[in-house]
């Protein structure tokens, strides 16, 4: 293992490692607010996410 580090500098590894989890990170992110269900800023638009929330402050009696 000691052998790859010889061959990859462990700075600039590091850092597109951590560049490229940010970058997923930020599009999983985006990608759940542009559905209905899971869009924490607006809340739920169409009438299948109101559905879906409504259903799910019911309470339970």
């Amino acid at each position: 293992m000691w052998r790859l580090w010889l061959i990859f500098d462990p700075r600039r590894t590091l850092v597109a490692l951590f560049g490229f989890l940010l970058v997923l990170a930020l599009i999983i992110h985006f990608i759940l607010l542009s559905t209905d269900t899971y869009n924490w800023l607006d809340g739920p638009n169409s009438a299948q996410g109101a559905a879906h929330a409504a259903a799910a402050a019911k309470p339970a009696s």
